[in-house]
């Protein structure tokens, strides 16, 4: 099967379901919080629910998807974001506002594990590696696509999630129509490579690594860009452009696993983990400059796609009889840790003001760099 026709609708699809209809939302709350009157506590609430049905969604959809192969989970994934992304629109309070998160949210869990059954059954071994790359940077141009989409709709948020949602449809319509059928239980099978199981010690680096990182990114991604809004002087093609500069960077992330297999998998998870952790501390240094708070929206943008790269080959080598499952079980911590981060963050904006908080969440990043061992 030719190598386009897949890879190019699972980047479109990741790309609206990751980049619109979860992480648009911190560009958005600015407006989101003024029209429906929200705190900055119910807006982290609100925003832990991306991660929380996540967290949900990707053992339903790793369960099923083994069962009966990836078509159904990605159609029902592209559904979710839609609902998602049209209730979020017409939403007259939070409440409604909650229910779209969580369809948003949990679209992004259903479309992790059918896209890689659908590498693993129909992409040649030698080209499997490119495939996830590209289809992994789909979050990265959707980011890029939702700042451009603030650009030219300014702060209509409503119109924006509207136009999203028709995008969302049409790329839904492609995948309809580019993933094949198959048999019920169609046997997927992962490479194992030479690489041998480390055990439930070996697993414990990993979960505590991840939950770590979950929880210091959560900040950046749902307050950073208000924390700018606040703090400076900035127009509203100037905020979305951070929001750009996030995403232009993090295609750069695709890169990682040519530093895990030049310079090894503990050093590529010092670095993005530092890397990541800097992005919080340097934009809390002085967020008024435009220069400053860009050069953290990068350096977040590499990191933090980098680090999900790293993460998913830390999972493999841990969990080397199901890769699935190391796939799986980063991703899932990482997601719970952005549950908890979200929460505590608009509570500690609302105690503590911005600055503090993302120092506070720029050190929990530093600690998670010193988890793990150098036999990784």
């Amino acid at each position: 099967m030719k190598f386009s026709r897949l890879v190019l609708p699972g980047v479109a699809m990741i790309a609206v379901t990751y980049g619109l209809a979860r992480f648009s939302f911190g560009l958005l709350l600015p407006g989101i919080k003024e029209s429906l009157e929200m705190s900055e506590f119910i807006s982290g609430v609100i925003s832990s629910m991306f991660y929380l049905a996540y967290c949900f969604t990707i053992i339903i959809s790793t369960v099923i998807t083994t069962n009966e192969g990836p078509r159904r989970m990605i159609i029902l994934a592209g559904l979710s974001a839609f609902a998602g992304l049209l209730l979020m629109a017409v939403t007259p309070n939070a409440w409604v506002l909650a229910l779209g998160v969580l369809f948003a949210g949990g679209s992004t869990g259903l479309i992790s594990p059918p896209y890689g059954a659908v590498i693993s059954l129909w992409i040649a071994g030698n080209k499997q590696g490119r495939a996830n790359t590209w289809i992994n940077s789909g979050t990265s141009f959707g980011i890029v696509l939702s700042g451009m989409g603030a650009i030219l709709l300014l702060p209509n948020w409503r119109l924006t999630y509207l136009i999203y949602a028709g995008l969302t449809l049409l790329i839904l319509i492609w995948n309809f129509q580019a993933i094949p059928k198959v048999e019920k239980r169609p046997k997927l099978r992962f490479e194992k490579g030479s690489l041998s199981f480390r055990g439930v010690s070996g697993a414990i680096p990993l979960i505590i690594a991840s939950l770590l990182l979950g929880i210091s990114t959560a900040a950046f991604w749902t307050f950073s860009r208000s924390f700018i809004e606040v703090a400076g002087d900035y127009s509203d093609w100037q905020l979305s452009g951070f929001w750009i500069i996030i995403g232009l960077f993090g295609v750069l992330g695709g890169f990682s696993g040519s530093l895990v297999e030049k310079g090894g998998l503990p050093l590529a998870y010092k670095i993005g983990s530092l890397s990541v952790a800097s992005a919080s501390i340097i934009l809390a240094s002085s967020p008024e400059w435009w220069l400053i708070s860009y050069l953290s929206a990068g350096i977040f943008g590499c990191s933090y796609i980098f680090l999900t790269g790293v993460l998913l080959v830390w999972g493999i080598r841990v969990f080397i009889p199901n890769a699935s499952l190391g796939i799986g079980v980063p991703f899932l911590l990482l997601a719970l840790g952005q549950v908890i981060g979200s929460v505590f963050a608009g509570w500690l904006i609302g105690t503590w003001g911005y600055v503090n908080s993302f120092v506070l969440y720029g050190i929990v990043g530093m600690l998670a760099a010193f988890i793990g061992s150098s036999k990784n």
